[in-house]
């Protein structure tokens, strides 16, 4: 069995759940290095599956005077260096089919973003590095879109993928989180991930200095989409997270302190053993008799 299947299956049985979580965007070696260190010491303790999550680039920023990240070649280096460091799969996102190759010589799961999980030629190239591959539901998609999705990866001849709630666009600059999508998308007969920091995104809500805009968020509800999301029996948790949000150069207003880490996943882990959100409710519709 291949190293990737090998990860996948392990993440599949996770139990209460597999955790994506890292910084939203590179901003430094040593900045992701003390990011992962606490992490993984978080999710040890606790007992919680860590993939850790940073991206290179990020391609699909509100504004072309956004902070984007080191790139493609420095990028994966930084990654490189901190899986090894600490023995640590890796998920960072592509944007583009000629970075798949490369993107799947370092990371262990790839990335779809949402804007782009309907296109085609993005997926079989992500499929044919043979990584596990994680489809971000876009904003724009009902929760059936995503059963093509995984399909088209699977066709590709990748077995390994999973498909990521992250929010619907209602009306301008809001997303909503409807928990029934949690449940519709495993018709994708995948793992079910809950991005629960994006979902709570403000989209380009906000106009910057000197022309441009940003995106805004709720980051105060996100233990409230996470405590739903583990409560309805998602396989995995993606989580941005950051030691100074409020100066994080991309989405700030989303990414969670790492400071309060350890505490919210305390309490997902508990709701987890309790809840029986993996298990479909048996309905008896037969005439109730005395």
């Amino acid at each position: 069995m291949d190293s990737s299947t090998m990860l996948f299956n392990q993440l599949k049985t996770a139990e209460p759940f597999f955790l994506l979580a890292g910084p939203n965007v590179i901003e430094s070696e040593e900045h992701i290095f003390r990011m992962a260190k606490h992490i993984k010491a978080i999710t040890s303790k606790l007992g919680v599956a860590l993939v850790f999550k940073s991206s290179f680039d990020k391609a699909n920023r509100t504004s072309s005077k956004s902070f984007r990240g080191p790139g493609l070649a420095e990028g994966l280096k930084i990654l490189e260096k901190v899986k090894v460091a600490y023995d640590i799969p890796i998920v960072t996102d592509v944007h583009e089919t000629i970075q798949c190759e490369a993107v799947g010589r370092v990371a262990d799961i790839i990335q779809i973003p949402a804007f782009l999980c309907r296109q085609t030629d993005l997926l079989v190239e992500a499929a044919k590095t043979g990584r596990i591959v994680n489809i971000k539901k876009g904003q724009f998609c009902a929760p059936s879109v995503m059963v093509n999705s995984a399909e088209k990866v699977r066709l590709a001849g990748n077995q390994n993928v999973m498909v990521c709630e992250r929010g619907t666009m209602f009306g301008y600059n809001d997303l909503i989180v409807d928990p029934r999508n949690l449940e519709w998308m495993r018709e994708a007969n995948c793992p079910i991930v809950a991005d629960i920091t994006h979902s709570l995104q403000q989209p380009a809500g906000k106009k910057l200095d000197g022309g441009g805009v940003a995106s805004g968020g709720l980051r105060e509800l996100i233990p409230c989409i996470a405590r739903t999301a583990v409560a309805v029996g998602v396989d995995g948790i993606f989580m941005e997270v950051h030691d100074d949000p409020l100066n994080a150069p991309v989405d700030g207003p989303t990414q969670w302190p790492l400071r309060h880490l350890e505490e919210l996943l305390e309490e997902l882990v508990a709701i987890s053993r309790v809840s029986k959100g993996k298990q479909q409710f048996k309905i008896d519709l037969s005439p109730f008799r005395d």
